[in-house]
């Protein structure tokens, strides 16, 4: 597998490969016609009430990790990271992500689960689909101090 994570400011390179954005918002400041981005995979970004939580702040960033992997595991975002995934067997691929923080941020956690074996990433899902009996367990709003 062939992977790599960039910012989306950061200048292509003829090694990029395939150019994917995971950002849920455009990225500021940037016009689409100078992005040099081959796919835009807004629905894989963070929801926005776990992204203005975080608020990019390293701290909080075990607890992000975490809560966005329960995020992902849903089956909608199985599908988007096995497009992925299968993208990066067949050619390279840059994941790019806006955050000015290059080692806390959504692409990170990414990078790491297509990175994990299927076997993993369905094991997670299933303790997901545990915690959908209890509602308890998941979070309508999350508070910065939980």
């Amino acid at each position: 597998m062939s992977l790599q994570l960039k910012r989306v400011y950061d200048e292509p390179a003829p090694g990029d490969g395939r150019r994917v954005l995971v950002d849920r918002v455009w990225p500021r400041g940037l016009m689409k016609e100078m992005a040099h981005i081959d796919e835009w995979l807004p629905d894989l970004g963070p929801s926005t009430v776990l992204r203005k939580w975080f608020g990019h702040d390293p701290a909080l960033w075990s607890q992000f990790r975490e809560r966005y992997r329960a995020e992902l595991a849903a089956a909608s975002q199985r599908q988007r990271l096995a497009h992925l995934r299968n993208l990066a067997s067949r050619e390279a691929v840059t994941i790019l992500f806006g955050a000015k923080d290059r080692e806390h941020n959504q692409a990170v956690v990414i990078a790491e689960l297509l990175q994990t074996s299927e076997r993993d990433v369905k094991t997670a899902d299933e303790r997901q689909d545990a915690s959908a009996i209890n509602p308890q367990r998941r979070p309508v709003a999350y508070d910065r101090r939980s």
